[in-house]
C-alpha cells in the first residue's frame, strides 16, 4: 500500500493575507534581503510556533514542512511512517524540502529529522538563512510528552528516544546553522523579538 501522492495542488502555506495584517498597517519588520528563513531543531523546539510568529512579524508567508507533506499526501505524518516506514517518509520529506526551500521570502519550519540527509543540509545552507532553535532535553520532553503526532516517540521510553536523537542530531543542526537560538522558557513573543535583530544584522551572500 502506498500513501496517495496528491502532489499537484495541496499546500500548507499560511495565506499571505493572514500572515501579516500588520503589513497593511506598515508595522512589519524588514530584512535587507528576501532569502528564505529556515528553522531547524528537535521536535518540540518550537519551530512551528516561533516560525508563525516570525512570519507575521516579517510580513512573510509561513510554511510548515510536515504540514506540507500531510497536504501533499492526504494523511497525517504517523500514517506515512506506518505505511512507508521512515525511509519512505524521508524521501517524501526531501522532495518537499527541495520544492519549498527554492522559494524566496518565506519562513519555513523543517521537520526535526530533515537535516539527517547531507543533500538536505546542503539545500538549507545554500538557499537561505538557517536558524537552529535549541532546547534542553527536559524542555523538549515536557513539550512533546502529550503529543500523539510524533511517531518516533511512540514507544515505551520516549525520553530516552529524545535523548538519543539529540546526541545524533545536535552536531548536524550546529553544522548547518547560521544562527543558534536557545528557546528555554521565554514566551514566544519575546523570542521572536529577540530573533528579529539577529536576522536583520546577519549577512549571507548566496
Amino acid at each position: 500500500m502506498n500513501v496517495p501522492a496528491n502532489i499537484a495542488s495541496a499546500t500548507s502555506a499560511e495565506p499571505a493575507e493572514s500572515v501579516c495584517a500588520a503589513a497593511e498597517a506598515g508595522s512589519c519588520a524588514s530584512l535587507p534581503h528576501d532569502l528564505p528563513i529556515f528553522l531547524v531543531g528537535m521536535m518540540g523546539a518550537g519551530k512551528t510556533t516561533i516560525g508563525r510568529g516570525l512570519a507575521r512579524a516579517l510580513g512573510r508567508e509561513f510554511i510548515d514542512l510536515d504540514h506540507e507533506l500531510e497536504a501533499r499526501c492526504g494523511v497525517r505524518v504517523p500514517i506515512i511512517f506506518e505505511i512507508e516506514g521512515e525511509d519512505g517518509f524521508r524521501k517524501r520529506e526531501a522532495a518537499a524540502l527541495d520544492h519549498c526551500s527554492s522559494r524566496r521570502g518565506i519562513v519555513l519550519a523543517t521537520g526535526g529529522g530533515a537535516i539527517l540527509a547531507a543533500d538536505n543540509r546542503r539545500m538549507l545552507s545554500e538557499r537561505g538563512v538557517v536558524v537552529y532553535l535549541r532546547a534542553s532535553l527536559d524542555e523538549l520532553f515536557r513539550r512533546t510528552s502529550r503529543d500523539r503526532n510524533r511517531p518516533l516517540l511512540a514507544n515505551a521510553d520516549p525520553r530516552g528516544t529524545l535523548r538519543d536523537l539529540m546526541v545524533k542530531r545536535a552536531p548536524l543542526y550546529e553544522e548547518v546553522a547560521d544562527l543558534v537560538i536557545d528557546t528555554g522558557t521565554m514566551p514566544v513573543s519575546q523570542l521572536v523579538k529577540s530573533i528579529l535583530p539577529l536576522l536583520q544584522a546577519y549577512e549571507k551572500n548566496l
